[in-house]
């Protein structure tokens, strides 16, 4: 039976970082994020407060601000070359993340099969953010059966991927899981734990 490897984004294919901290270095806003990741890291927002929030950090952006982001965040290694093989068995993979969509579906150039963020308006934007379209960790869950009835699988052919509590969710709900670079919300959680800076690395433990 093919399986579906489900990868969160931001510290697990990022390494240490969010990728709306990558969007707003590129505008010289990088404190002002890293302080809202550290509340909703700490519970004190949710994730619609920290959407809107960082909707208005970035007021000016463009789509250039956000291609030099991802060219230039610290992705892990071989990101392209398990997809890759994670392919070449007949599987699948696919991104889930709570981070704005237009950046997460730029992974699908890598390979994903899918790729799933919550939703903002387009860039430059004009309109707000519409807080029904934002994701939350009960959120990964729904879209991991979503992808399963499109596939053809089941929770029970999931492998997932996180590193932090957004994460919690989908790990319970999955018979295998992988924390890469994780915090102590996933203490136990995990079938496995991996720490480094290597994707292929952690795949393997998998199998």
């Amino acid at each position: 039976m093919a399986r579906l490897h489900l990868f969160d984004l931001d510290g697990t294919l990022l390494h240490g970082t969010t990728a709306p901290v990558e969007i707003s270095r590129q505008l010289g806003l990088e404190a002002e994020t890293v302080a809202l990741d550290r509340a909703i890291t700490a519970g004190r927002i949710g994730p619609p407060e920290y959407a809107a929030q960082v909707h208005a950090l970035w007021a000016d952006l463009t789509e250039a601000h956000v291609r030099a982001a991802f060219e230039a965040a610290p992705w892990l290694a071989r990101i392209r070359e398990v997809w890759a093989e994670i392919r070449s068995v007949g599987e699948y993979c696919a991104v889930v993340s709570l981070s704005p969509s237009f950046f997460v579906e730029l992974l699908l150039d890598w390979g994903a099969h899918a790729a799933h963020g919550s939703r903002f308006p387009a860039v430059p934007f004009t309109e707000p953010v519409d807080p029904s379209g934002v994701l939350s960790a009960a959120a990964k869950v729904t879209i991991a059966d979503r992808l399963c009835a499109g596939f053809g699988l089941t929770r029970a052919d999931c492998v997932a991927y996180g590193d932090s509590s957004s994460d919690t969710e989908l790990f319970a709900a999955v018979p295998v899981s992988v924390a890469v670079n994780a915090d102590a919300h996933l203490t136990g959680l995990a079938t496995h734990s991996y720490t480094g800076r290597d994707l292929w690395d952690a795949y393997e433990l998998v199998g």
